[in-house]
């Protein structure tokens, strides 16, 4: 059997937990998450974790936050004026919403705080700063050209 390396298509179930044993996701449930090593579709930390696996392998791995949703950065924690929030929004500590940027682009942010006037909103990662623990085992490996993201096609000349 191969070891899944880059370029390599693979299949895997997992479940990932927080250090208290908080289930955050699984695939246990349904289909096996499938993805190309090397493309960066999953955090760094779990590609990692599943490079040199075989089909049938197991493993439970600990993923620190630089190999997974980063460190929380208390920059991206801003309060803002209770005025700027729609008026048919209510909002709640841990309610989830949308932040249109000025260049229109939207990024998903979290209600932590409310004051008087102000609410305060998080647009970090909610596992950012996170230690991730990866129960995982690998179903299939479709072996790859040893490229990702395209890259070495068949044609080599127009």
């Amino acid at each position: 059997m191969a070891e899944a390396k880059e370029g390599d298509e693979v299949q895997v179930h997992y479940t990932g937990k927080l250090e208290d044993g908080t289930v955050f996701d699984t695939s246990e449930d349904g289909e096996p998450l499938s993805f190309t090593i090397g493309e960066e579709r999953v955090i760094p930390g779990f590609e990692e974790a599943v490079t040199g696996m075989e089909p049938g392998d197991s493993k439970t791995t600990e993923v620190d936050p630089e190999q997974a949703y980063g460190e929380h950065r208390e920059d991206m924690v801003m309060e803002m004026e209770k005025d700027q929030i729609p008026s048919e929004v209510d909002p709640e500590v841990g309610q989830q919403l949308q932040l249109r940027l000025e260049n229109g682009q939207t990024v998903p942010v979290l209600i932590t705080a409310l004051g008087e006037d102000t609410v305060t909103i998080d647009a970090n990662h909610p596992l950012a700063g996170r230690k991730l623990i990866f129960e995982i085992e690998v179903v299939d490996v479709a072996e790859g050209d040893g490229t990702a993201g395209g890259e070495g096609g068949n044609i080599v000349t127009p």
